[in-house]
């Protein structure tokens, strides 16, 4: 099968398009011909490598996940080849309690097939297509734990999302609007801002002109007198992370679920005292997590932000353009176009 791979961690000169043998499918597993494949931070990550986790070389990302069933394993029932499906790329052993992510530990969906537990499929709906179903399980799913789940966002509640031009970002700006929520964005642009604006965020902060917490007491005040908001999202870490502190309002929440930016940041206790805030982190997705998000899109109810759709040869450029952060919500890869089927304009 033709796929996007790796055989050594490194940059994005490592990925390779070309042949590579197709999956084994083990008993209880199904093979999944790829109808698209949704890009996201674990793309780069799984390539460069992480300290601690083991990537199955040659290394094939691509977490999220919407194709047709191509062949059944021994032992699989309830479902039939053909039937259209979604993966959830997250999996614990019930047994062993061992972690897998699908474009991690194990392959992924950066190719024409791939294979995943059948307890890990979940069937989508005719009305959503398979582009709009990719896109959900790692940003909506994420988004949609963090937010709710996690968050207990309420009606009325101002949130400020940092990195909202990103695929989790645009995911938190659509859910927090779609629950009634007064949402401020912010972004490195004044192109992705106004682009926020038109997803629906009631503010913008181009933050490559002024700072978020700076914004923030230009517009509520300091903290003493009210200032800051009840809900801040922060999934970048790195610089942003105090001017984020500094964005909380007393008894506010300060709401995590990456480090894209670093891991390892500076911080202000003072802050967190002194707004006596919270700090939550949240961890991924779940499966209802995902099927929530499923079941909004079959609505209508939510519409997922895609930059641009190319195809498999070229895959590496997604990356590239996920990477040096060139793209206003998700990046989708489908093995069924060829090198003129490109979708879409991309991020101003």
């Amino acid at each position: 099968m033709k796929a996007v791979y790796f055989e050594a961690h490194g940059p994005l000169d490592a990925l390779v398009y070309g042949e590579i043998d197709d999956p084994v499918v083990p008993d209880g597993w199904v093979k999944v011909r790829v109808g698209a494949c949704a890009l996201n931070y674990l793309d780069v990550f799984s390539r460069r490598g992480m300290p601690g986790i083991k990537v199955e070389l040659p290394g094939i990302t691509g977490g999220d996940c919407a194709g047709t069933i191509a062949a059944l394993g021994a032992g699989v029932d309830g479902w039939e080849v053909g039937a259209r499906v979604l993966i959830n790329p997250a999996h614990v052993d019930d047994t062993s309690g061992h972690f897998e992510m699908m474009g991690e530990t194990r392959r992924g969906a950066m190719a024409e097939y791939c294979v995943c537990r059948a307890e890990q499929l979940i069937a989508i709906p005719d009305t959503v297509g398979d582009d709009a179903a990719a896109a959900l399980p790692v940003a909506y799913g994420t988004a949609y734990r963090m937010l709710f789940t996690r968050g207990k966002l309420q009606p009325g509640e101002r949130v400020l999302i940092l990195g909202a031009s990103g695929g989790v970002g645009t995911a938190c700006v659509l859910l927090a609007r779609m629950a009634g929520a007064h949402v401020i964005a912010a972004a490195g642009s004044a192109g992705k801002c106004r682009r926020l604006e038109a997803l629906g965020a009631h503010e913008t902060i181009d933050y490559s002109v002024e700072t978020i917490d700076a914004y923030t007491r230009s517009r509520t005040g300091s903290l003493f007198r009210g200032g800051g908001y009840e809900v801040v999202v922060n999934f970048t870490g790195g610089d942003s992370w105090v001017p984020s502190l500094r964005s909380v309002k007393r008894g506010g929440r300060l709401l995590t679920c990456g480090a894209t930016a670093g891991y390892a940041p500076p911080t202000d206790i003072r802050f967190i005292f002194m707004a006596e805030m919270s700090i939550l982190g949240s961890t991924g997705f779940t499966r209802d997590d995902i099927a929530a998000c499923l079941d909004l899109v079959a609505d209508g109810r939510l519409d997922p932000v895609i930059d641009r759709i190319l195809p498999l040869s070229e895959g590496r450029e997604a990356v590239r353009l996920l990477e040096d952060r060139e793209v206003f919500g998700k990046v989708i890869v489908r093995p069924d176009l060829d090198d003129a089927g490109a979708i879409g304009t991309g991020a101003a």
